[in-house]
C-alpha cells in the first residue's frame, strides 16, 4: 500500500495565525483555486499566499485531499463503528486500522468503546466482509456498526469561519452534486484520477496527466466532471484541529421519533460546532460530530440541542482523546498530517 508523506518533516514550532486561518477558510471554500483568485478577497498577494500555504502543507498543518462523494457510497456501505479491544493492544491496534484505505478515520475515544472507526467502502458486500474482518483480529474483544442512512451535513461543508459571508461569496465555486446521492458512479478513470488528487487536492493538472498518463485537456475535463459537474467527488481543506484552536471532538448518538427524525437532523446540522450530523439505522437513530474549542463546550452544546429540540434523546456520546487519522490522513500526536493512506472504498477485503 502506498503512503504519501510531506516533503518536509513538520515542526512542532508551526501554528496558524489570522492569516493562515484565513487561507484555510478560503481553501475550504474554494479548494483549487488559483492563488490570483484568492489573492483580492484576502488581501494579500499570490506570492504570499503561495508562500503561506507551501509552509503550512510542509508543516502537515494544513491539506487538501480528494474522496469520492457520499452519492457513491450506498446504503449499508457508510458506518460509525466502535471497536472495543485488550487494553495494551489499543495503539497498535489503532496504527494497524489506520492503515485500512477502508478506514477513513481512526479515533482514540473515552466512553463506550475504545476506537471509533469512521468506515466507507464501494457496496454493502464490503462492508459486510469489513465488519467480519475486524472481527478476526485478535486483540478485538467486540464491535458495534452505526449504519448511515443519510447525511446532512459532511464535513467538506464545516467552515473556520475566518472570513465574512461576503469574502466567502466572493469565492464561492459552482456547485456540484456531491452532497446528494444521484450523482452517477465513478468510471475506472475517474477512481484513479480521485486516488491521485488524495495526497494533495491541489495537485498540477500536469503532474496527474504525468502520473495517470493522459493528455492534460482530458484530466482538465474529467476535473471539471468530477468535482462541478457531476459531484462524483469531494475537494476538502483541512487543518491540524489544536493548532487552529479546536481542542475537542466528541461523537454523540441520540433518539428522536421517526417523524421528527428530518428536521431534527436538519436543526442540528445548522449548529456552527457541528461537523457532521446524519440519521442511521440503528436504536440512536440520529449522529452528531461535533467540533469544540474546549470540552467544557460539549454541556453547552447538548443545552443547545435539548432548546431546539426538546424530544431528542442523547443515548451515549464519546470524546475523542487522539485522532490517529481523519479523511485518509495518518495524523502525529498533536493533529499534524504524516502521510496520506489512499481512500480505496472498492479495494477486496483481505
Amino acid at each position: 500500500m502506498h503512503e504519501t508523506a510531506p516533503a518536509v518533516p513538520a515542526g512542532p514550532g508551526v501554528s496558524l495565525d489570522e492569516l493562515d486561518l484565513a487561507l484555510v477558510t478560503a481553501l475550504q471554500v474554494a479548494p483549487r483555486a488559483p492563488w490570483s483568485q484568492l489573492a483580492g478577497p484576502l488581501g494579500v498577494d499570490a506570492a504570499t499566499l503561495s508562500r503561506r500555504w507551501a509552509r503550512l502543507r510542509e508543516a502537515g498543518v494544513a491539506w487538501v485531499t480528494c474522496y469520492p462523494a457520499a452519492g457513491q457510497v450506498g446504503y449499508a456501505a457508510l458506518a460509525l463503528i466502535e471497536v472495543s479491544c485488550v487494553p495494551q493492544a489499543r495503539e497498535d491496534l489503532a496504527q494497524t486500522i489506520a492503515r485500512h484505505p477502508q478506514a477513513l478515520g481512526v479515533e482514540v475515544v473515552s466512553g463506550s468503546c475504545d476506537l471509533l472507526l469512521t468506515v466507507a467502502t464501494g457496496s454493502m458486500e464490503l462492508m459486510s466482509s469489513y465488519v467480519l474482518a475486524l472481527g478476526r483480529i485478535a486483540s478485538v474483544t467486540a464491535t458495534r456498526t452505526h449504519l448511515v442512512q443519510h447525511l446532512n451535513r459532511e464535513g467538506s461543508r464545516w467552515r473556520f469561519d475566518s472570513l465574512s459571508r461576503g469574502q466567502q461569496r466572493d469565492l464561492a465555486e459552482p456547485a456540484g452534486g456531491a452532497a446528494g446521492g444521484g450523482a452517477a458512479v465513478l468510471t475506472v478513470e475517474e477512481r484513479r484520477l480521485v486516488l491521485a488528487l488524495g495526497p494533495d487536492g491541489r495537485r498540477p493538472v500536469a503532474a496527474l496527466a504525468a502520473e495517470l498518463g493522459r493528455p492534460e485537456s482530458s484530466i482538465r475535463r474529467a476535473l471539471g466532471t468530477l468535482l462541478h459537474g457531476d459531484g462524483k467527488a469531494v475537494l476538502r481543506c483541512e487543518a491540524s484541529l489544536p493548532h487552529a484552536g479546536w481542542h475537542s471532538t466528541a461523537t454523540l448518538w441520540m433518539s428522536v421519533a421517526p417523524t421528527e427524525l428530518a428536521l431534527a437532523a436538519e436543526e442540528m446540522a445548522q449548529l456552527k460546532e457541528t461537523r457532521l450530523a446524519a440519521s442511521t439505522a440503528s436504536e440512536a437513530n440520529l449522529l452528531s460530530v461535533v467540533w469544540l474549542h474546549a470540552l467544557d463546550d460539549l454541556a453547552r452544546y447538548e443545552a443547545r440541542l435539548a432548546a431546539l429540540m426538546p424530544s431528542v434523546r442523547v443515548l451515549n456520546r464519546v470524546v475523542t482523546l487522539r485522532w490517529v487519522k481523519r479523511m485518509g490522513r495518518l495524523l502525529s500526536q498533536d493533529g499534524r498530517s504524516v502521510a496520506s493512506v489512499p481512500m480505496d472504498l472498492w479495494q477486496p477485503i483481505p
